[in-house]
């Protein structure tokens, strides 16, 4: 038979386990990132198919019709799926395109909003200072 004391140890030591992974998982870093995840992964479809459905056939169409195939994975020499390759190439090249104009644009608002946050610290502290020796002046 189990003890009373061994059989509640073993409750609230699941009842505590539970309470921190609850607590882990609700925690702000955790969700952001889940939520991270999930929009990279529609992100990556999205930029995906933007690419193999317009970008590819767009810049490929003169050469794919030139060798004489239908789609960028038929192209092969000797069994080497280079067509794959350049495929992959291009899709890499346009991410990090894109990824660029993203981080370059969310650099220059924060940038903005740096510029328009007013004076700082130090500029208040001078201010006041130079105010606070004039009226020390005005009265000796």
């Amino acid at each position: 038979m189990v003890s009373q004391q061994a059989r509640s140890r073993a409750v609230n030591s699941a009842g505590s386990f539970m309470t921190d992974f609850r607590d882990f998982l609700l925690r702000g870093n955790v969700v952001d990132l889940a939520v991270a995840v999930i929009i990279g992964g529609a992100f990556g479809a999205v930029i995906t198919s933007f690419i193999g459905d317009i970008i590819t056939p767009l810049l490929l169409s003169p050469a794919l019709s030139k060798a004489g195939v239908a789609d960028i994975a038929e192209l092969s020499a000797n069994g080497v799926k280079y067509g794959l390759f350049l495929s992959h190439v291009i899709n890499f090249v346009v991410i990090a395109f894109i990824m660029f104009v993203i981080i370059r644009t969310f650099e220059r608002m924060k940038r903005t909003e740096e510029v328009d946050a007013g004076p700082s610290t130090e500029e208040k502290l001078n201010d006041t200072l130079g105010r606070l020796t004039g009226f020390l002046e005005q009265r000796m």
